[in-house]
């Protein structure tokens, strides 16, 4: 057990996949840049190890960016064009966007209809999503829109994507077959961390992509190496991993 303050943090997920037994993994999130803050590094150790990887984005984050002066207009498409550029920093060609609105998201059932029509036509056997937490000792992660989309995913996961009488219409009408995920991660700050991925490795890549999103990123210079950097290095010393080397966690959830 390594303890920071008063938080504890105990690695005691012992059955997570391996990665040789994972072929296809889909991550669904919240806005374009959110699996680049939290993931990233993690997605390129996925990619590097042949395993194909698909992005959902939920919505095209057209509430973000700092400056006024840019036509607001333009934004969801700025936002579409970065996540792509950033998704091919860790190895991602597969882009998708649902274009629901930013900021307004809900975990509804045309939400889960639409995360598992996705999860239907990729059929992975990983996915990875927001916490649907809060997190009260990181609130800025617990963002609305990233709870609703974990909460949406997880159940487009559990019944929907599996059962086929959920959603007929996505059977019926467009040939989707159901579909068992067999494993989710959660990332945005889950409250209960139980795995982590060493991303010293990848870390540069993770910059890249996060560097992609200028929109969000560019207004922090050079002060978004560091930042990362120090959020990464926390989270390996609280895991015990030797000095100098760097950690994403995640909370793994069994779903087979």
């Amino acid at each position: 057990m390594i303890s920071r303050g008063r938080r504890h943090r105990v690695e005691t997920v012992t059955n997570v996949l391996d990665d040789s037994e994972i072929e296809r993994l889909l991550v669904v999130m919240a806005h374009p840049d959110d699996v680049d803050f939290g993931a990233a590094g993690t997605v390129a150790t996925w990619t590097d190890a042949g395993i194909e990887v698909v992005y959902l984005m939920i919505t095209d984050g057209d509430a973000g960016g700092f400056d006024d002066a840019f036509p607001r207009a333009e934004m969801a498409g700025l936002r579409r064009d970065e996540q792509r550029a950033a998704a091919k920093c860790v190895g991602v060609t597969d882009v998708r966007f649902l274009g629901y609105p930013d900021g307004r998201l809900e975990a509804t059932l045309d939400l889960r209809r639409d995360i598992a029509r996705v999860i239907r036509q990729v059929r992975p056997d990983r996915m990875l999503i927001p916490s649907p937490e809060r997190n009260f000792e990181r609130i800025a992660p617990s963002h609305p829109d990233h709870r609703a989309a974990g909460a949406a995913a997880l159940d487009a996961v559990y019944p929907d994507a599996r059962n086929p009488y959920a959603f007929p219409e996505l059977l019926k009408d467009e040939g989707l077959e159901a579909w068992t995920v067999r494993e989710v991660w959660m990332t945005s700050a889950p409250p209960n961390p139980n795995h982590h991925v060493d991303v010293t490795e990848t870390f540069e890549r993770k910059l890249n992509a996060l560097r992609s999103h200028a929109s969000q990123t560019a207004h922090l210079g050079d002060g978004l190496t560091d930042m990362v950097r120090g959020w990464l290095t926390a989270n390996a010393l609280e895991l015990g991993l030797p000095e100098g080397r760097l950690a994403e966690t995640f909370q793994v959830v069994p779903t087979p």
